[in-house]
C-alpha cells in the first residue's frame, strides 16, 4: 500500500491552500472567495458524509465505480468546467460522445442526489456531488484525501460537439496545451495522468500501439518487447475491441506509483502515458515522483493538489447555473 495514506488530511489541505495561495495568477484560475470548504453549512450540513456513505456502499458492491467516477470527473471539468455537465442525458450530450460512452458510475451520483434531496432539497448540486465523490473512491483505493471546496452551480449546456478530451496517442507537447487551456501545468499533467494507477481502458483504443504501430507493421519500438506478447494476448487483432485491461498492469485496484514504475520499464499502456517518460519535458517529473531525483515529489499530495485545482476550473456561480432537482436534466 502506498505510504501517502498515512498523511494527516488536515495537513494535506494545509499544503494544498499554500501551494496554490502562493501561484501566480498568470498560471492559474483561482476562484476560492466563490467556492469553499464547508459551503453549505446549516443548509446541508451532512452534504459529505451522505455522498460519502453511497460511495462506500457502491465501492465495496463494485469496486470499478472508483475509476469510473474519478474519469468521469476528470472528463467533466475538461469540457465547460466543473459543472456536472457529463451527467446530462439526451441524444447529443457529452454522454453520447465517444471518449464518453464508456464512462461508469452515473448511478451512484444519482443515488446520492437522491438521498440529498431528501435531507436538504435543492440545495446541494450534482458538480459539487461529482467532486466529493471522486475524492472519496479515491480515498477507499489508498490514496489521499484532500478538503474539496464546494458551491459550484449545476451548467444547463452539455453538447457532444464540445467535447474536445486529451487523447490516448497525444504527445506531450499537445497534452502541455490541452491541461494549460485548463490553467494547469506541466507537473500537474503527468500527476494527474498517474490517476491512471487505478482503471482499466477498452482494447479498441490502444490495440494498433502493439501489433502495427502507425502502419509500421511492428509494435511501437517504445514498449518494451517482454510487454508485447502480454498485451498481444490479452488483446488480440481480431478480438473483443470492448475487452479492458488494466492500465496499470499488476496493481490496477491501488493507488500507488506503479504506473509510474511502469512507464519507467516501457510498460505504459497507452502511447500517451509512455510518452511521459519518453519526454525530456516530463521524465524528470516522473523521476522526482518515483524519488528517483532530486527533490523529491510525495505522489499523494501532489496527488491531492493537482485534483484540488483541477475542481477549480471554470466552476458555475451566481447567475450562471442551477441547482438540478436529477442530476440528468436541466430543471
Amino acid at each position: 500500500m502506498s505510504s501517502v495514506t498515512n498523511f494527516n488530511p488536515h495537513c494535506i489541505f494545509l499544503l494544498i491552500f499554500l501551494l496554490l495561495a502562493t501561484t501566480t495568477t498568470a498560471t492559474t484560475r483561482v476562484f476560492l472567495p466563490r467556492l469553499r470548504v464547508g459551503y453549505y453549512g446549516s443548509a446541508c450540513w451532512n452534504v459529505e458524509s451522505i455522498v460519502r456513505s453511497v460511495v462506500q456502499s457502491n465501492y465495496f458492491t463494485n469496486p470499478a465505480n472508483a475509476p469510473g467516477i474519478l474519469r468521469m470527473h476528470f472528463h467533466d471539468c475538461f469540457v465547460r468546467g466543473c459543472d456536472g455537465s457529463i451527467l446530462l442525458d439526451g441524444p447529443n450530450s457529452e454522454r453520447t460522445a465517444i471518449p464518453n460512452q464508456s464512462l461508469r458510475g452515473f448511478n451512484v451520483i444519482e443515488e446520492a442526489k437522491t438521498q440529498l434531496e431528501i435531507s436538504c432539497p435543492l440545495t446541494v448540486s450534482c458538480a459539487d456531488i461529482l467532486a466529493l465523490a471522486a475524492r472519496d473512491f479515491v480515498v477507499l483505493t489508498g490514496g489521499p484525501w484532500w478538503a474539496v471546496p464546494l458551491g459550484r452551480l449545476d451548467g444547463r449546456v452539455s453538447l457532444a460537439s464540445n467535447v474536445d478530451l486529451p487523447g490516448p496517442t497525444d504527445s506531450v507537447a499537445v497534452q502541455k496545451q490541452r491541461f494549460a487551456a485548463k490553467y494547469l501545468n506541466t507537473q500537474d499533467l503527468v500527476v494527474l495522468a498517474a490517476g491512471h494507477t487505478i482503471g482499466t481502458v477498452g482494447c479498441g483504443v490502444f490495440r494498433n500501439r502493439f501489433f502495427n504501430y502507425k502502419n509500421t507493421g511492428s509494435p511501437d519500438s517504445t514498449i518494451n518487447p517482454s510487454f508485447v506478447p502480454q498485451i498481444q494476448s490479452q488483446c488480440p487483432l481480431n478480438g473483443n475491441a470492448a475487452t479492458r485491461v488494466p492500465l496499470d498492469m499488476g496493481s490496477e485496484g491501488q493507488f500507488d506509483t506503479s504506473y509510474l514504475n511502469n512507464l519507467r520499464f516501457g510498460r505504459g499502456v497507452l502511447e500517451s502515458d509512455q510518452v511521459l517518460w519518453n519526454d525530456p519535458d516530463t521524465r524528470p517529473i516522473v523521476e522526482r515522483l518515483l524519488g528517483l531525483r532530486f527533490p523529491f515529489l510525495m505522489f499523494g499530495p501532489e496527488f491531492a493538489r493537482s485534483m484540488y485545482k483541477m475542481s477549480l476550473t471554470d466552476v458555475k456561480t451566481g447567475f450562471d447555473g442551477e441547482i438540478r432537482r436529477v442530476c440528468s436534466a436541466i430543471n
